[in-house]
C-alpha cells in the first residue's frame, strides 16, 4: 500500500500526507519513560511508512527524548518525502508536569536537543506550543508570542529550522506572528465536540495554512459521546475511525495526526479516516458541536 493519501502543500519544499502519524504514544504512561513494547513501537513507526504517511509528528518531551529515540532508531536515514514536525516550549519535570519553557535560550536548547535525539541536522517544522491550560496545555492562553517565535525565527535564519508553526495559538497570535515570519500549520485542539476554532479552520485554510487537530475524542460530553457512538454503530464503524473521518472531511488544509503504539490500531486508523461519511451522517455530527 503505498501513499494511499492526499497530500497538503504546507510550502513549496513541503507536502505532507493529510493522514499523519502522532508519535506521542509511543512513550510510557503518562508520556513518560520507555515504550511498553519497544519492538512493536519500532514496527510501527517502520508501517507508518510503508503505509504511505510522510508526517510524522513529535517533540523531545514526550518521554522525554523517548519518541524521538524510536522515530531515529525507526527510520534513519530517514526515506526521500518522510518529513519529521515537532514542537518546542515546554519541558518535562519530575512530577510529569508540562511546564513552559518560552524563553530564548529554552527554545535553543529544544531545538538542538530535538536535532540530536532525531539524528538530523535541519528540523522540516518547529511548532511553537504556547503557554495554555488544560490537558498537556492544549488551550491557547492568549498573549504575545513576539519573543518565542522571534527566537525561532532567528534559528531559522540559522538555517536549523525550514518551516515554522504554533500550537495551542489563537487567532490574534496566528496574526502576530505572521508579522515576524511565515506561519505553515497550527496544532490546536480540535474535534467534533471541541469546536471553538471553527473560524480559526476557515482562516487558515483561506491563507493556505495547515491545521492540524489533536486529541480526537477529547473533551466529549455524556451526550456528545452517545451520538457518536450510535453514528458509529450504524456505520458498522468504530467511532474513533468516524471522529477522524470527519475531520478529514472538515476542510481541505486539515490534517490529522492520530498516534497509536499498535500496528494494527495504525492501520485501522489509516483505513477508517479514508473511508468517506455519507452526507447525512456528516450533518447529524455537524450537530454535535452546537
Amino acid at each position: 500500500m503505498t501513499d494511499p493519501h492526499t497530500t497538503y502543500r504546507l510550502a513549496d519544499d513541503l507536502h505532507l500526507t493529510r493522514i499523519g502519524y502522532g508519535a506521542m504514544q509511543l512513550a510510557g504512561p503518562g508520556v513518560l519513560g520507555p515504550p511498553r513494547d519497544r519492538d512493536e513501537a519500532v514496527r510501527v513507526l517502520r508501517r507508518a511508512v510503508e503505509l504511505g504517511i510522510t508526517h510524522l509528528d513529535t517533540a523531545a518531551f514526550y518521554g522525554p527524548d523517548v519518541a524521538n529515540e524510536l522515530i531515529r532508531e525507526a527510520l534513519a536515514p530517514y526515506p526521500d518525502g518522510v518529513h519529521v514536525v515537532t514542537k518546542v516550549g515546554a519541558v518535562r519535570d519530575a512530577d510529569g508536569g508540562w511546564p513552559t519553557a518560552l524563553r530564548p535560550e529554552q527554545l535553543r536548547e529544544q531545538v538542538h536537543r530535538n536535532l540530536d535525539t532525531l539524528g538530523l541536522d535541519v528540523l522540516d517544522v518547529v511548532n511553537l506550543r504556547l503557554r495554555g491550560q488544560g490537558d498537556h496545555g492544549s488551550d491557547p492562553a492568549g498573549g504575545s508570542l513576539a519573543e518565542p517565535f522571534g527566537a525561532l525565527a532567528e534559528l531559522q535564519r540559522e538555517g536549523l529550522v525550514r518551516h515554522l508553526g504554533l500550537s495551542a495559538a489563537t487567532a490574534e497570535q496566528l496574526a502576530e506572528a505572521q508579522q515576524i515570519a511565515p506561519v505553515v500549520c497550527v496544532q490546536n485542539l480540535y474535534n467534533l465536540a471541541r469546536r471553538e476554532d471553527d473560524a480559526l479552520v476557515d482562516l487558515t485554510a483561506r491563507q493556505g495554512i495547515a491545521f492540524v487537530p489533536f486529541f480526537p475524542l477529547g473533551g466529549f460530553s455524556p451526550v456528545q459521546t452517545d451520538a457518536l457512538d450510535a453514528v458509529a454503530a450504524r456505520l458498522g464503524r468504530s467511532p474513533l475511525g468516524v471522529a477522524l473521518a470527519w475531520l478529514l472531511q472538515r476542510s481541505p488544509n486539515v490534517l490529522l495526526i492520530p498516534g497509536t503504539s499498535s500496528v494494527a490500531h495504525l492501520e485501522a486508523n489509516v483505513a477508517a479516516a479514508l473511508e468517506p461519511l455519507p452526507a447525512d451522517e456528516v450533518a447529524e455530527l455537524d450537530a454535535l458541536g452546537g
